[in-house]
C-alpha cells in the first residue's frame, strides 16, 4: 500500500498542492511583522501538508489549529514512561491520543461523504482503495491509525529538515544564489517569477544543485538519531557475537560524522555530492538518512519532495534573516531542532525581487 502511496504517480498529483500549503504559509511568514520561530511554524506546516494534502482532509483553519495543538501534545508526551498517574505525561498523552481520534474520525467520515470536487487521489483514498482491491473494508479504527501514521511519517521529521535547510540558506547565502542561478538556467526562475507550469515533478528531479543542497542539509543535520533492527542470524561484529533475536541500534548520525567517504565532516558543502566528486556513492552504508535495508524510511521520497519544494519557493518568493545576533546551538532531542527554534524575519518580494512593503511601512515611508 505504502509503495503506492508514495509512488511517483502519486507524487506528481501531490505537487501542486504542496506547492500551494508552502506559498500561503510563505506569504503568512511575510506578512507576519515580527520574527517568526521557524521550528514552530514548520512543524505546523508539515502538519498542514499531512491533513490538507496527504489525506485530503477539508478541515476549517481554526479546527485545524486545534487539531495541530491536540496533536503536538500527543507527540511530546508519546515517549512518555508508562506511568498511568493523574497529571502524568503518559496520561497527559492518553488523552490527547483520544481527542485526536475523535477529530480523524470526524473529519475520515465527512471525507467519505463528500467525494465531489476531487481532481487527485490522496492518500487515504489509495489506503482505502487497496482494502477494497484485497476483499477487505477498512474499519473506522483502522482508517484512523493509518491516518495517525501517515500524520507520523510527515511531520517531525521534515520539520526538523525545514528547519535546518532554513538555517543553512541563512548561513551560507552563495548556495542560496547558486540554487537561484540554477533554477534560472533551467527556465523555472524568471524575473523574480517561477514560470507557470514549470514545476513538474521530473523537472524538480532534474535539479542537480538543489538535490546536492537536501543531501547535504540530511547529511549534517539527520532529523533522528538511528534506528533498531532485530537480529536475523548470529553475526560476528569486531570480535564479538552478536545472537540471533537480540536487538540492536544503528546510529546515523555517528555513521555520518565517521564514514570516510566524506571530506571535511563538519563542514557544509553541497558539492561533496556533485558529479566531480560523489562522496555519497562509495559503499552502500556510509550516508543512509532515511535509514537501510527493507525497512528504509518509506515517505523518504515525499519528505525529499517537500524539501525541495520549500527550497525553491525560498529561493524564488522570499527574503529572509536571522533575527537574533548569534545562530542558535543545535539540540538532537526528540530531533535535531535549534534550541530557540531559529527566530527569522521574512519579508515578501514582488516580481522585481523587490521587497513588497506592508501598510504600516508604505505610510511611514510616504510621510518621510
Amino acid at each position: 500500500v505504502f509503495s503506492k502511496i508514495f509512488s511517483h504517480e502519486a507524487l506528481e498529483s501531490y505537487l501542486p498542492k504542496i506547492q500551494l500549503v508552502i506559498k500561503d504559509t510563505l506569504r503568512a511568514w511575510s506578512s507576519n511583522p515580527e520574527p517568526i520561530n521557524v521550528y514552530h511554524e514548520t512543524q505546523k506546516l508539515t502538519f498542514r501538508m499531512a491533513i490538507r494534502v496527504l489525506l485530503g482532509f477539508r478541515i476549517p483553519d481554526e479546527e485545524l489549529g486545534r487539531l495541530f495543538e491536540v496533536y503536538q501534545q500527543f507527540v511530546e508526551n508519546v515517549f512518555s514512561l508508562p506511568v498511568d498517574l493523574p497529571f502524568s505525561g503518559y496520561r497527559r498523552g492518553i488523552r490527547a491520543r483520544e481527542t485526536l481520534q475523535k477529530g480523524l474520525e470526524k473529519a475520515i467520515q465527512e471525507k467519505l461523504q463528500n467525494t465531489q470536487g476531487k481532481d487527485y487521489a490522496d492518500a487515504l483514498d489509495i489506503l482505502i482503495e487497496s482494502g477494497k482491491e484485497h476483499g477487505k473494508e477498512l474499519t473506522m479504527q483502522e482508517l484512523k491509525d493509518g491516518t495517525l501514521e501517515l500524520i507520523f511519517a510527515a511531520y517531525a521529521t521534515t520539520a526538523s529538515a525545514s528547519t535546518s535547510l532554513i538555517m543553512q540558506l541563512l548561513k551560507h547565502p552563495r548556495v542560496l544564489e547558486k540554487l537561484r542561478e540554477e533554477l534560472r538556467s533551467k527556465g523555472i526562475l524568471h524575473n523574480g517569477c517561477i514560470c507557470e507550469g514549470s514545476l513538474r515533478l521530473d523537472n524538480i528531479n532534474g535539479l542537480q544543485y538543489l538535490d546536492c543542497v537536501i543531501k547535504e542539509v540530511l547529511r549534517l543535520f539527520t532529523p533522528i538519531s538511528g534506528g533498531y533492527r532485530t537480529v536475523l542470524q548470529t553475526f560476528e561484529l569486531d570480535g564479538f557475537q552478536i545472537p540471533k533475536g537480540w536487538s540492536v541500534m544503528y546510529s546515523i548520525r555517528d555513521t555520518h560524522d565517521t564514514a570516510p567517504v566524506f571530506k571535511d565532516v563538519d563542514v557544509f558543502d553541497p558539492d561533496r555530492f556533485g558529479q566531480g566528486r560523489s562522496e555519497d556513492k562509495d559503499g552502500r552504508f556510509h550516508y543512509l538518512p532515511f535509514g537501510g535495508g527493507v525497512r528504509t524510511c518509506l515517505g523518504k521520497h515525499l519528505a525529499k519532495l517537500f524539501l525541495k519544494a520549500l527550497a525553491i519557493e525560498l529561493a524564488s518568493t522570499s527574503r529572509f534573516e536571522l533575527a537574533t545576533r548569534t545562530f542558535p546551538k543545535i539540540t538532537l532531542v526528540p530531533v535535531v531542532h535549534p534550541v530557540d527554534g531559529l527566530k527569522v524575519k521574512f519579508f515578501g518580494l514582488d516580481s522585481n525581487q523587490n521587497e513588497i512593503l506592508t501598510g504600516t511601512d508604505a505610510m511611514l515611508g510616504a510621510t518621510v
